[in-house]
């Protein structure tokens, strides 16, 4: 698992490269299955349920699971892309918020609150703590800083399958919810809105935007539970998003 976390980290890492205004989607889901399959993996989001593609790609108001497309992106979007590999058997899961850009500071302040809601969950990811401690952590500090939490999309468990038991939400009561052992490894993702948490679906089935059109931020790690705490098995060597503000 450490492998397969690796090899989607590094994919997003190679992607960031090329985020810019003017990229489609499209390209970066090319890329991002070439990159995969040479390195001896399998797309794991391809064919999942009948999703046509390697990535999601969510820009803007799209929450999660957004089609690549032949959209060029645009000076001051963000875009999520969420990426999943499958090598040797196991699964490995993340997602990153991209500017495009020179972005506003609102949008940048949303990402910023979407990463430190990612670091506050890992931080719950302790044996004996609850997976309801996990979504208290991301409510309390998204809801803190003026943001929502998508309530029907939550983390998982992932291992030889993308999705395994328990489902993680981004929100919570502490002490409630499944306890946490050593070995679990999870799929924790914030999903954080600018406006409400409420969400709608388009006509293509997948793609899940937010209800009142405003900016929503993704990030997810795939976070082994040791006996010493979490492990974060979908670290990049440098930093995925450089945030630049008008």
């Amino acid at each position: 698992m450490r492998a397969a976390g690796r090899l989607a980290a590094l994919v997003l890492q190679e992607l960031r490269r090329m985020i810019v205004p003017g990229v489609t989607t499209l390209e970066l889901d090319r890329m991002a299955e070439k990159l995969i399959r040479d390195a001896g993996g399998v797309p794991t989001f391809k064919g999942y349920h009948g999703y046509p593609f390697s990535l999601c790609t969510s820009v803007n108001e799209q929450i999660v699971h957004g089609f690549p497309s032949n959209y060029k992106l645009r000076e001051g979007d963000i875009l999520s892309i969420d990426c999943g590999t499958t090598l040797n058997g196991y699964v490995g899961d993340t997602a990153w918020t991209f500017p495009v850009g020179r972005v506003s500071a609102e949008k940048l302040r949303l990402i910023r609150v979407a990463e430190e809601c990612l670091e506050r969950a890992i931080e719950q990811c302790y044996p004996g703590k609850h997976v309801g401690d996990i979504g208290w952590a991301v409510q309390r500090h998204a809801e803190a800083n003026g943001f929502s939490v998508v309530r029907e999309y939550c983390g998982h468990g992932v291992g030889r399958r993308m999705h395994e038991e328990p489902q993680i939400p981004n929100y919570g009561t502490p002490g409630t919810g499944p306890k946490i052992k050593p070995g679990y490894v999870f799929a924790v993702e914030p999903m954080i809105n600018m406006g409400t948490y409420r969400t709608r679906t388009l006509a293509d089935g997948w793609t899940v935007v937010t209800a009142d059109g405003l900016p929503s931020a993704h990030t997810e790690h795939t976070v082994a539970i040791t006996e010493e705490g979490p492990e974060i098995l979908t670290l990049v060597e440098e930093k995925q998003a450089v945030l630049v503000a008008d």
